[in-house]
């Protein structure tokens, strides 16, 4: 068997002497090139030719690289075909770790493109589920309308209601008579020190009372302050009503006032200032000035016009510092 072992696997005896042998082998090549040459020039075709010796071969248990018989020469024979042979062992290992990577490779491409396909889906999914939440949660619920409504007109009415409960019929719009019940009167809340008690208005010279409630019965006794309003000074909406032709007519100048005009509020422990900052005439339905604010505001209200009272004016005024 030819001995496998690479060369660094070597001595450094055994690698001087194969390299020994290779000049001297070279050194002999030469040698019998010229022989042949010299005896080219004085070929004779009738003399008999010397035969070369032939080396005897080396017994079979002289072959391998390392046995005791073996020669050099036949080392360096064994090296080239050990170099020889490794190379086909080289190009197979290199070509089956090549296959292996290749074949890697391709197996993480697949995953990652499983990976990329579920996420997709995964985002389908919730994308259905976030749609599906947001046109139930668009959806506006199911309005029915209430048969008692609290306030259909606005205070200040020159008319006497049929009872003490029911508001005026013909100023209630034809289109809301059908729902309006008998209404139950808010309780009158319990005096306090920061309730309106008197109302001034330098600029039309009123100087009057004012009480809680805007009822009919409330009215006669001066202005009347709207139970469930803000009090004076509150950060909402406190709404006060008189008559204009009836009962002292406290409000009858209501229309002269002018933007800018101060009006004061009295209460048990202090006075507010109000500046008028708005006037409108109005539909005696139209009670979305009555409706809460962020600020605190005073609205007035009476009948308009004098005399006629088929529609109402509001005066809106802002507190001052």
């Amino acid at each position: 068997m030819k001995d496998r072992r690479a060369v660094d696997e070597l001595s450094i005896e055994e690698l001087e002497e194969v390299l020994r042998i290779r000049k001297r082998e070279t050194r002999m090549e030469r040698l019998r090139q010229m022989g042949k040459e010299a005896e080219a020039s004085s070929f004779d075709p009738l003399a008999p030719q010397p035969t070369e010796p032939q080396p005897s071969p080396l017994p079979t248990a002289h072959r391998r690289f390392g046995d005791a018989g073996a020669t050099a020469q036949y080392r360096a024979h064994a090296l080239d075909e050990m170099t020889v042979d490794e190379e086909p062992n080289r190009e197979r290992r290199q070509i089956r770790w090549d296959w292996l990577r290749d074949k890697s490779l391709l197996m993480v491409e697949l995953a990652l493109v499983v990976c990329l396909i579920l996420v997709l889906i995964s985002l389908q999914a919730t994308q259905r589920e976030i749609n599906t939440e947001s046109s139930q949660a668009q959806q506006l619920p199911t309005l029915t309308p209430t048969p008692l409504i609290q306030v259909v007109v606005l205070p200040g009415g020159h008319k006497p209601p049929d009872s003490s409960s029911a508001p005026v019929p013909e100023e209630i719009p034809a289109h809301l008579r059908d729902l309006v019940s008998a209404i139950t009167p808010l309780p009158l809340p319990t005096p306090g020190p920061e309730q309106a008690i008197r109302i001034q208005i330098p600029a039309i010279g009123v100087d009057g009372p004012v009480v809680e409630g805007d009822d009919w019965e409330s009215l006669k006794q001066g202005a009347g302050h709207h139970v469930g309003s803000a009090n004076p000074g509150e950060s909402n909406n406190c709404i006060i009503a008189a008559h204009n032709d009836i009962f002292g007519e406290m409000f009858r100048d209501l229309p002269d006032l002018d933007l800018g005009d101060e009006i004061f509020m009295h209460t048990a422990s202090r006075v507010y200032r109000y500046v008028v900052t708005q006037k409108r005439i109005i539909e005696p339905t139209d009670v979305s000035v009555m409706y809460p604010t962020s600020s605190p505001v005073l609205t007035l209200i009476t009948c308009y016009p004098y005399g006629i009272d088929t529609h109402r004016i509001v005066v809106i005024t802002e507190l001052q510092p």
